[in-house]
């Protein structure tokens, strides 16, 4: 009795130890589910303006490979034809890299991906493939815990740029001192805030997708089937052997 009272007693903390440390794990993994879940962009003005009215709110979108606030005024600048692709990304490690990375689809016809990535020299937030992000600055990027605010490089320096009359690009102040020294002396700009919002889950659209029972009598019933068209064509051959004998 005492060996079993000694054994509970040095084997009760490390099992109390290992369930803490299980329930530390997926407590974690809850918490990081959302980081590979897709998700749109959202704007928020950090300063009340008639310009912020304009952009408070808005999505992110992809066009001509930079990112614009998505306020309907956006021309065809690279003459594709096709209209912005809304943001609609996660998380990545990047490769090569101890950091996390950024991606988007960049259309709707495919599932093709890119990085997304801040211009090392122009500050402007930018997508493509690895060869083009490669060069610049590609992370870390991460967000908030509450509120899943964006962050590069572990802070917020977001801003929305006016580029063209009504046109507003993203781009990210690195220098902390609202790009003076990356833009033309009066250019707009107005810092902004990028909320992560995640993408609706909506009804699988196949709605006629058999269950398992069906599925396994339908084999059932497709193997009584052939064992019968089996045993017909048997008997069928037996038949024309039979007046030869």
């Amino acid at each position: 009795m005492v060996l079993g009272m000694l054994l509970a007693i040095t084997t009760c903390p490390a099992m109390l130890g290992t369930q803490e440390a299980i329930r530390q794990s997926q407590s974690k993994n809850r918490r990081e589910e959302h980081r590979a879940q897709r998700c749109n962009l959202m704007v928020n003005c950090l300063s009340s303006s008639n310009r912020s009215h304009e952009l408070h709110g808005k999505t992110i979108v992809l066009k001509g490979s930079k990112l614009f606030v998505d306020n309907g005024n956006i021309p065809d600048f690279d003459g594709t034809g096709l209209a912005p692709h809304k943001f609609n990304g996660y998380f990545l490690p990047y490769p090569d890299s101890e950091y996390e990375g950024l991606v988007s689809t960049i259309t709707d016809e495919a599932p093709i991906l890119n990085w997304i990535y801040v211009h090392k020299n122009t500050y402007e937030v930018k997508y493509g493939v690895r060869d083009y992000a490669q060069p610049n600055l590609t992370g870390p990027w991460d967000c908030t815990r509450q509120d899943r605010r964006m962050t590069f490089e572990g802070w917020e320096g977001f801003a929305a740029v006016e580029v063209a009359p009504a046109v507003w690009s993203l781009y990210y102040d690195r220098d902390d001192n609202g790009l003076r020294e990356k833009l033309p002396p009066g250019t707009r700009v107005l810092e902004v805030e990028l909320t992560r919002r995640e993408k609706k889950v909506t009804k699988p659209e196949d709605e006629d997708q058999p269950t398992l029972d069906e599925m396994l009598e339908r084999q059932k019933r497709e193997r009584a089937e052939e064992e019968q068209r089996t045993e017909e064509a048997q008997r069928s051959a037996e038949g024309k052997k039979a007046p030869g004998r």
